[in-house]
């Protein structure tokens, strides 16, 4: 399973040298929020694999090689992780070098939130048509990165209750609820990848 992880890594150098970049320009000239820069880093690599695999239909390649359909999704899953770590370090180095502020909050909230999209977005690779992935995963970026902030107002203003139930909790609370809901997102959108993806024809 760790070789088709590092597959992805090696399939994608180049691209990887050109990430880089652009994560620096957005933390140079960029004035977006530290969490925004976090998700646009860690959505690189896992979402260009599968942009990669639709373009060349990797998936007859991937099921002639010697591992089971559910190693190859739980390797999309693993390696979506791995690189999400990986690309938060690099931004995050890229923002000390600059001097740009961050906080450990930033570093959650990205990865919080890259976490719960990669949940919602992996089935749609297995379940919409090939050439129709890539438009609909960056229409719901977008959509996303809009509502994302209406979503937070409308809480504050009209579920003050739970807000304020919320803001009792304190601090280490609140996060391992945090990580708990994400996490059993992402388990979730796992099996129902795995199930779809074991049902599906190449």
């Amino acid at each position: 399973m760790f070789n088709l992880i590092r597959r992805d890594v090696i399939l994608q150098k180049w691209q990887i040298i050109i990430f880089i970049p652009v994560i620096l320009f957005f933390i140079i000239f960029g004035s977006h929020d530290p969490a925004f820069i976090f998700v646009l880093a860690s959505v690189f690599i896992p979402f260009n694999t599968f942009y990669y695999d639709e373009k060349t239909e990797s998936n007859i390649l991937l099921n002639s090689l010697p591992y089971t359909r559910s190693e190859i999704i739980a390797s999309r899953y693993l390696g979506a992780i791995i690189y999400m770590a990986l690309s938060i370090g690099v931004a995050s180095l890229g923002m000390y070098v600059f001097n740009k502020p961050f906080t450990t909050g930033d570093i959650a909230l990205g990865a919080g939130l890259f976490l719960v999209f990669a949940a919602l977005t992996f089935p749609l690779f297995q379940i919409l048509k090939p050439g129709y992935i890539t438009t609909v995963v960056l229409i719901t970026f977008i959509v996303l990165s809009i509502l994302s902030g209406y979503i937070v107002s409308f809480i504050n203003e009209h579920l003050t209750a739970f807000m304020d139930f919320i803001a009792s909790l304190a601090v280490p609370i609140l996060y391992m609820g945090a990580v708990v809901v994400v996490m059993t997102i992402y388990a979730i959108s796992w099996g129902v990848t795995t199930i779809i993806y074991e049902r599906k024809a190449f």
